[in-house]
């Protein structure tokens, strides 16, 4: 298989994420519905955090298994840190992002900028929590097209393919759970385009860059940056929840979240199995 065609299953991997996306221009949902979305959508994240902390542990878990205490001490290292970035990172940036927002507003429209008129979406909390959740997914799906574009390179055509399948069906659940903060606030076109990109585009790099180079350290670094990214929104939309007081229907929502990420995780469980 060519590196044109393996780059090809990448992008068709993570394109479907563009799937979900639509949903976050619903028109003025109700409570019960905005309730069951938001908490659906923690219900995925829940599970992904689940699925990426336990890939990034497997080969920390093999080198101590076969007594190689350096390689598990350093690569352990390595996850405490891209997970520490991950969740502290986003808390510091999205603190940051916080204190402009209530600054333009202090000053009055007149300060802020073309471009943040034209997208107000992006500057209020449901904007930058959908930025943040499509950023710690981006991160989890370069390390997806890194298995894509490793097994593709090294003739197992068919697990690739299956490979495929099994991300892009999980990618379209992610789609829907960048987007499920932004229901009834309208965002437009363009916003999602980019929501899509930061999520999806990564399957792609990844799978270019798989084909060519495999790296422990690399994957666990990234996986370490998606679970504390993950982690980060989880924290943030549980607080939605909370806020929300619907504790029966944000529930069934965390279990219908946390079905869908095991069913879709199937088939590439059977892939590799």
């Amino acid at each position: 298989m060519s590196s044109a065609q393996i780059a090809l299953l990448g992008g068709i991997a993570g394109l479907t994420i563009f799937l979900g996306l639509p949903l976050g221009r619903l028109r003025t949902p109700l409570p019960r519905v905005k309730a069951l979305l938001n908490a659906t959508a923690t219900g995925i994240l829940v599970f992904l955090l689940w699925d990426v902390l336990a890939h990034a542990w497997e080969p920390i878990d093999h080198a101590l298994s076969g007594h190689q205490v350096g390689s598990a001490a350093g690569n352990g290292a390595v996850l405490i840190v891209a997970l520490g970035a991950g969740l502290l990172g986003l808390a510091y940036v999205d603190a940051a992002a916080a204190r402009r927002a209530a600054s333009a507003r202090a000053a009055g429209p007149g300060a802020a900028s073309a471009g943040e008129l034209a997208t107000a979406t992006m500057r209020g909390p449901a904007g930058r929590l959908a930025l943040t959740i499509a950023t710690g997914i981006g991160l989890h799906n370069f390390a997806e097209g890194l298995a894509i574009g490793n097994s593709a390179a090294g003739g197992e055509l068919s697990l690739a393919l299956l490979l495929v399948i099994g991300f892009g069906l999980h990618n379209a659940t992610e789609g829907f759970g960048i987007v499920a903060p932004l229901t009834g606030h309208r965002p437009s076109w363009g916003y999602l385009a980019l929501l899509g990109l930061i999520g999806g585009g990564p399957t792609f790099l990844g799978a270019v860059v798989g084909q060519s180079f495999v790296n422990d350290t690399l994957s666990i670094a990234f996986l370490g940056l998606a679970a504390g990214s993950i982690l980060y929104v989880v924290v943030e939309l549980l607080a939605v929840a909370r806020k929300s007081g619907m504790k029966i229907i944000t529930n069934w929502g965390l279990l219908l979240g946390l079905v869908l990420g095991f069913v879709t995780d199937a088939i590439v469980t059977a892939a590799g199995a």
